[in-house]
């Protein structure tokens, strides 16, 4: 099968999946045609099955600003007559739906199939502006199939746009051959001394994050036990970040590491993962995490239930509670065996209950049910 997937190819979870996908789908056989404005940073590898195609937004005096929606339209539309595109996977609704809804108008020998799968803040913040609301129900409508990364996310997109759109939830996943606790010794000795943990968080730093309850936990932590903090990412919280953290006296405790393409040797140096958000339709994080063996310290928000196991993988508390979430990391890292089972927990829960065939054959499922429809 022949099939298209756009994308942001940035940091973000969405594109990280959509990549992911991708890449599962072109060893399995099919031939994956990328479309962005640049090189997905996941598609770090050659193979015969993949291949990109760049979006150019014309730059033109006349635009105040570049006009993307029309030109990924444009892109998709050339690239599903060039390659015979069997199905379009849009990750995202706005504005990557409506610009595959556009390019269908464009193909006219055949009818293009558009599949929108659903992250997260294209409904819950993009989708919540009133000049949006409008046009993102109509390309959630309009395609042929929607899938949402978690049930939440799916009640939520129903609940606010008052849709009777069939939404089906395919999870997010892990590719276990990548995503596996690894030896890194002398990277562990890099940031932490002998007896020290180590607690990670990794995320775009935007204030659903809560990067304050972050370093306000890790803050609790260390006082009772000696840690260090790793910081992966970057955004618009980071300056008020470093200040926090400068303010506390924990600068020579606290790393930040930038944005890292690769987090699997950080995540298997680390005993801790905090992800204390306000909001997370799925917790790709928590399920990295996890799948090196990673205890993860979460509210109780969103999708993140349908993530972790409470008690089993890791815990639960409710949203800005960072005391609470202190004493249970306390009360985890100060016994070496009951981390010790809650890691292999970890591990198991991610590779069996988001085992990447299983969700690979779902999106397959998808594909075939709407390549074979025919124009309405």
């Amino acid at each position: 099968m022949r099939i298209g997937i756009v994308c942001y190819p940035t940091y973000g979870g969405s594109g990280v999946v959509a990549t992911e996908l991708g890449k599962a789908l072109a060893q399995k056989g099919h031939e994956i045609h990328f479309i962005s404005y640049d090189r997905p940073f996941r598609l770090d590898m050659f193979h015969q099955n993949i291949f990109y195609h760049e979006v150019e937004v014309l730059d033109y005096p006349l635009f105040k600003f570049p006009p993307y929606m029309i030109a990924l339209a444009s892109k998709i539309g050339e690239a599903a007559r060039w390659a015979d595109l069997d199905v379009v996977h849009v990750h995202y609704a706005i504005p990557h739906a409506v610009s595959a809804l556009l390019a269908r108008k464009l193909v006219t020998d055949k009818y293009l199939p558009v599949v929108t799968t659903l992250h997260g803040t294209d409904i819950t913040v993009v989708g919540h502006e009133p000049q949006f609301l409008d046009i993102t129900r109509m390309s959630i409508e309009e395609s042929d199939a929607v899938t949402a990364v978690s049930s939440s996310l799916r009640a939520e997109t129903i609940d606010l746009f008052k849709i009777s759109k069939d939404i089906e939830v395919i999870y997010n996943f892990i590719d276990p051959e990548e995503y596996r606790r690894v030896a890194a010794p002398k990277l562990k000795q890099k940031y932490a001394g002998a007896g020290e943990k180590i607690l990670i968080h990794i995320s775009n730093f935007r204030p659903v994050k809560r990067l304050k309850d972050v370093i306000d936990v890790f803050a609790h932590v260390n006082r009772r036990i000696p840690s260090r903090l790793l910081m992966v990412g970057d955004g618009p919280e980071a300056q008020a970040a470093h200040q926090q953290v400068a303010a506390l006296g924990l600068s020579d405790r606290v790393h930040f590491l930038g944005k890292q393409q690769r987090v699997v040797e950080l995540l298997s140096i680390s005993d801790l993962c905090l992800l204390p958000s306000g909001k997370e339709s799925f917790g790709l994080a928590a399920l990295e995490a996890m799948a090196c063996g990673v205890p993860v310290i979460a509210s109780m928000a969103g999708g993140l239930p349908e993530v972790i196991k409470e008690g089993v993988t890791g815990y639960m508390l409710p949203v800005g509670e960072a005391e609470l979430m202190a004493m249970k990391a306390v009360e985890l890292l100060s016994s070496a065996a009951r981390w010790g089972e809650m890691s292999e927990s970890a591990q198991q829960h991610a590779r069996e209950a988001f085992r990447m065939e299983i969700i690979i054959q779902q999106y397959e499922e998808v594909y075939k049910k709407v390549s074979s429809k025919l124009s309405p």
